[in-house]
């Protein structure tokens, strides 16, 4: 049984309990860092184990990590799942530029939209950097499109991969900001498919952004 610590709403978090559902590896969540204060993320045993503050963490065995697009790596390699992130040099390296491209350019460029319009927070109320944002959002999501046109199925090809886990919860988290869609079928056709996939479903647009 591994143990997840990291509130359940987190993207991050949800990455790692979308990927447990797919390889079938139960786990067990600890929400650290939950808005009732109970498991807070300055607590000295948290701390312990992820000195970054930050969640997810997994406990597997006492084999303990944090970085969620690690953790999605380190669970594919070690349970066997050869489907999802191939043995194959060539064709690992292509599941992880997408992966890495989502942590590197994707992610950058929804965080201000995202916190501008659906967190609300404090400091993200300036138009033309918002402006600027959901530009260059909507020009990475064409990217996206583009390779989806492509494949016409999953990211890097026919089957599902590691690099949908993450990208799939991108994609939810574009489709639930409020801002002006341009038409990116092969997207739409995208977030469709992965909505067939139970863990999606539970972990991916359970209503959560």
């Amino acid at each position: 049984m591994i143990r997840v610590l990291g509130r359940p709403g987190s993207i991050n978090v949800r990455k790692v309990h979308w990927l447990c559902h797919e390889l079938d590896v139960p786990f067990v969540n600890e929400p650290w860092g939950d808005a009732t204060g109970t498991l807070p993320l300055a607590d000295p045993g948290f701390i312990a184990l992820n000195p970054n503050r930050m969640v997810p963490v997994i406990d597997d065995s006492g084999f303990v990590m944090w970085e969620s697009n690690s953790i999605l790596r380190y669970l594919a390699a070690t349970r066997g799942s050869s489907a999802l992130y191939p043995s194959a040099p060539r064709q690992r390296a292509r599941v992880d530029q997408w992966i890495d491209w989502q942590a590197a350019d994707l992610n950058p460029a929804w965080r201000y939209p995202f916190m501008s319009l659906v967190r609300r927070a404090p400091g993200y109320d300036n138009p033309a950097t918002l402006g600027a944002s959901v530009q260059r959002w909507c020009e990475l999501m064409t990217v996206l499109d583009q390779q989806l046109q492509a494949t016409q199925a999953f990211v890097c090809g026919e089957m599902f991969t590691l690099a949908d886990v993450p990208i799939g919860l991108s994609v939810h988290r574009w489709f639930s900001t409020p801002i002006e869609h341009p038409p990116l079928d092969a997207v739409t056709a995208y977030y469709d498919r992965l909505s067939q996939r139970e863990g999606f479903r539970l972990y991916g647009r359970n209503g959560t952004p």
